[in-house]
């Protein structure tokens, strides 16, 4: 066997292994949170669109510009899926930074190790985390992003509350979705604002992305020691664009 065949079949063998398990302790339950007050999107795609249309656009140029992502960072993707933004964002960091890659369905996390195994890049880990926890060493995140996955989320407070206590004071989360009801896999900025408050979130921007990729808002998340207890977050109606139960 020459050395390339050898290193590309070591690196595969190794893949599984970046996505055996949660990276943090586990944070607050899913049954201390409020049920949220909206419909729930299922989760049916890695990925939203292709990436080269992804990359005419400059989507995550976009964001790492607007969040202010810089080297030296520790990034974390949450629902990661294939991986689009991990392997960008870990070029963007570069060797002194680092990107946590979460996502909690096994096969996406299975292609997503394998991916990064085969890219070679030592700046990335894999998690598996729970839907209302990312499972994520606490203040250990300078920025995180959640693209086009926020209208699946089922326990939204829970897992705001528990990314918490992962962020470095000051972190930084921004979300990418579509203004439309969750239904539709999208999120009314409305509802948004109103949920991200709820768990004690901070507004700081809020940009639509060129090239029809839809929206970005970015918060400043709350310190552990004044994030919302679980007992005293309250679900959220958007009136306005009618995305109660039923998305009517």
């Amino acid at each position: 066997m020459n050395r390339t065949l050898l290193a590309a079949t070591l690196v595969l063998l190794a893949a599984p292994a970046l996505a055996a398990e949660p990276f943090g302790p586990p944070g607050a339950p899913a049954s201390a949170f409020p049920t949220p007050d909206r419909p729930v999107a299922e989760i049916i795609a890695p990925l939203w669109a292709s990436e080269s249309e992804r990359d005419k656009v400059d989507e995550v140029g976009q964001v790492a510009r607007l969040m202010r992502i810089e080297a030296g960072e520790t990034v974390a993707d949450i629902g990661a899926g294939s991986g689009y933004y991990t392997t960008r964002l870990a070029e963007r960091v570069g060797p002194r930074g680092h990107v946590t890659a979460e996502d909690v369905t096994p096969r996406y996390l299975a292609t997503l190790s394998t991916r990064i195994a085969k890219a070679g890049l030592a700046n990335v880990t894999v998690v598996r985390g729970e839907p209302h926890d990312p499972r994520l060493p606490p203040n250990s995140v300078d920025a995180a992003v959640l693209v086009h996955m926020y209208h699946e989320i089922a326990q939204p407070f829970g897992l705001l509350h528990n990314l918490a206590a992962a962020m470095k004071p000051g972190g930084r989360v921004g979300i990418v979705d579509a203004d439309d009801i969750p239904s539709r896999h999208g999120t009314p900025p409305s509802l948004l604002r109103c949920e991200l408050s709820a768990a004690g979130y901070r507004e700081t921007g809020f940009s639509v992305l060129k090239g029809g990729v839809g929206y970005l808002a970015i918060f400043e998340a709350p310190t552990v020691a004044v994030r919302p207890d679980p007992a005293q977050v309250h679900p959220c109606k958007d009136e306005t664009t009618r995305t109660a139960p039923g998305g009517r």
